[in-house]
């Protein structure tokens, strides 16, 4: 197995993990029609053997065909990587059935485990992710359970996403978290006003989703781009053709400054996130080799005081518009 990439810490109960993960949600559909199964289980082993030991997945994307791709793919290597899935969402565990909302009760966090281990082809899940707080169960009743899933050899570390600062702290204490994962990019500097110093001051890792900004810090899309009919970027405010007009001004940053480095916009946006703190572990997605390629390059980038001090300069005369996600989504974050 390749070790090509550098390893990171995530939390304190030792989860090592490769410097750069792989996000899986696209590989069965949300940024359109579901790509072809036999070169999604390819691109997972490129992965491998490229280094990468981090891969992210959960019972939510298109119920449950993600988990199980990940499952045909990685069981071969299962000792030399670490699986992320999550649970909190209200969906059937024996038919994939979306009831709508979240649900967090404790028998179902254990039915999701038991489903999702199944699934996956393991006898553990090394983290696993309340996806969403679900408000109606206490947090504390929610990382108790996961406590009894980690005594019980089914669950090794636990995680948060897009959780309030104070929610982490209270499921902290009944159960170390080992990460905490929510959207973080140059598109979305949200989580450095409370999130990231909260994490820096208990010990928690950091796992940020879309560190490309959905595709748009790439540099690919433009204001006229079309998205296939099932893609899920239709619906997202930041992505209409005026928002996504008035926000190219940070595309063209990002590229002025990747040309200045010989490397790609995606590079340069992973790079400064990998250079943010040294326990932050971005999961970039893809579907083609040519891509994970090219992410995985980004940690060979180095960006210095200097390169920072300038990004972060220039990205104060940036006023970019639009809301990251629709609004009802929006309404489940941040508990």
């Amino acid at each position: 197995m390749s070790t090509l990439l550098p390893r990171r810490r995530l939390g304190v109960g030792g989860l090592e993990v490769s410097a750069l993960g792989l996000g899986c949600m696209g590989m069965t559909g949300i940024y359109g029609p579901p790509t072809d199964r036999t070169e999604m289980i390819g691109l997972l082993h490129a992965a491998v053997e490229r280094g990468v030991t981090f891969f992210d997945t959960a019972e939510a994307y298109d119920p449950f065909a993600n988990e199980e791709l990940l499952g045909e793919a990685l069981c071969v290597v299962r000792d030399d990587i670490v699986i992320a899935t999550k649970f909190g969402f209200d969906i059937a565990p024996a038919t994939g059935e979306r009831r709508g909302g979240v649900n967090s009760r404790p028998e179902h966090i254990r039915a999701v485990a038991e489903a999702s281990l199944k699934r996956l082809r393991t006898d553990r899940i090394d983290l696993f992710y309340q996806h969403r707080v679900d408000p109606a169960v206490p947090i504390e009743d929610v990382a108790g359970t996961v406590r009894d899933l980690v005594a019980e050899g089914k669950v090794l570390h636990f995680g948060m996403s897009e959780a309030a600062v104070g929610t982490i702290r209270r499921a902290h204490a009944v159960l170390p978290v080992a990460a905490v994962q929510s959207e973080y990019s140059l598109w979305h500097r949200e989580p450095e006003n409370e999130l990231l110093p909260a994490l820096e001051e208990l010990g928690i890792g950091f796992v940020p989703f879309s560190p490309l900004g959905a595709g748009f810090l790439t540099g690919q899309i433009g204001r006229d781009t079309t998205f296939a009919p099932g893609d899920f970027r239709n619906h997202v405010p930041r992505f209409a053709a005026d928002a996504r007009e008035a926000n190219l001004a940070l595309v063209a940053l990002v590229s002025r400054i990747a040309a200045d480095k010989a490397a790609t916009p995606a590079q340069i946006a992973l790079a400064w996130l990998l250079a943010r703190k040294p326990w932050i572990v971005p999961i970039p997605g893809t579907t083609k080799i040519h891509r994970l390629e090219e992410n995985l390059g980004a940690a060979s980038v180095e960006l210095t005081n200097a390169d920072l001090r300038e990004i972060d300069e220039a990205l104060g005369h940036i006023a970019l518009k639009g809301e990251r996600l629709p609004a009802a989504a929006l309404a489940m974050t941040g508990r």
